[in-house]
């Protein structure tokens, strides 16, 4: 006799349907608190805002629990998008990790109800070091509220708990809150999509924001040849390369051509060698500048059914060069 209880269809899906209809309670108890967070913004965003582009040193963030689990993901997303910042652990704060924070930082601390007795040493040191502290906080006059120069207040929202003791509602609140003021502070600094690159080098995202100045061919190994010159150097320096292209520069340094080896099929012939490059080139060459995504680079090559790309500089002059092959290597297909 088999011991497995096999669960007929209709309780299965009986099981599932109340699976989801918990799911779907704690998303819609989430969203009415964010919509009532959103609502309840005022001025105290715009001074967080104020205190956190004025300090000169770091944000600092600090909470315990859930709450200091957010913290960590704000401090995070903070620096990121920059605006310097790190975590301090309370706790730890207490037992040396005070130094770690300077007289030109910003203390951001998370607590619901605002009563957390491990803020104790953080929050008076802050008051004895005159460092500013913004407290993100549903205790209107709670401690911490009561100690802080700014007061982020989180609306009374009922948690998506079914007994309303786990951090759900509020943590979520305190993340979106803190999204919101990386952002504020990245649009006012004018973080660009290039300075996020340089915080993200990994993953797709790096690849995705990559620039061709970052994996372009520059000086010797671009492949360049004068009008004058005979093809048979033209050809000598195609192969050499091994690009299967070679541009051409005028006197004064411009891109004016480029050969390929399309076009030394169409002019095959016996009289090939004794051309000059001007005469087989083609006047209408692909370029792309150096600070373009190699994305865009790699976009227009599939555009123009072509496998690469001369860089130049806003003088037309050659700079670099760019094959399909590169951006592949990037990973940027």
């Amino acid at each position: 006799m088999s011991d497995f209880v096999v669960i007929e269809k209709p309780a299965r899906e009986a099981v599932e349907s109340a699976d989801l209809a918990v799911a779907r309670h704690v998303i819609r108890a989430e969203i009415c608190g964010l919509e009532s967070l959103a609502a309840a913004l005022d001025e105290g965003f715009e001074a967080a805002v104020d205190a956190c582009a004025a300090a000169r040193g770091r944000i600092v963030v600090t909470g315990l629990g859930k709450s200091g689990h957010i913290a960590r993901k704000i401090a995070a997303t903070l620096a990121s998008t920059g605006t310097p910042a790190q975590f301090v652990h309370p706790v730890e704060a207490s037992h040396g990790d005070l130094g770690m924070i300077g007289s030109e930082d910003a203390i951001l601390a998370l607590s619901n109800s605002g009563e957390t007795t491990e803020f104790a040493d953080i929050v008076a040191y802050s008051r004895r070091c005159n460092i500013p502290l913004i407290a993100i906080t549903g205790g209107k006059r709670s401690t911490l509220a009561v100690a802080a120069d700014i007061v982020l207040l989180l609306p009374a929202a009922a948690e998506a708990c079914p007994m309303g003791l786990a951090p759900t509602t509020s943590t979520t609140m305190m993340a979106a809150l803190g999204d919101a003021l990386a952002l504020a502070l990245l649009e006012r600094k004018g973080f660009s999509s290039s300075d996020f690159h340089r915080f993200h080098p990994g993953g797709r995202l790096g690849r995705r924001l990559l620039r061709v100045r970052d994996i372009m061919h520059q000086e010797d190994e671009v492949p360049l040849v004068s009008p004058s010159a005979p093809m048979s150097e033209a050809i000598l320096i195609m192969t050499t390369k091994s690009f299967g292209c070679v541009g051409v520069c005028g006197t004064d340094g411009r891109l004016v051509g480029v050969i390929t080896d399309g076009d030394l099929r169409r002019h095959m012939g016996d009289s090939l060698l004794r051309h000059a490059v001007g005469v087989v080139m083609n006047q209408n060459p692909k370029t792309i500048a150096a600070a373009a995504l190699a994305a865009d680079a790699l976009g227009a090559m599939n555009r123009f059914a072509i496998t690469s790309l001369f860089v130049v500089d806003e003088h037309g002059r050659p700079v670099g060069f760019l094959h399909m092959h590169d951006c592949l290597r990037a990973g940027i297909a």
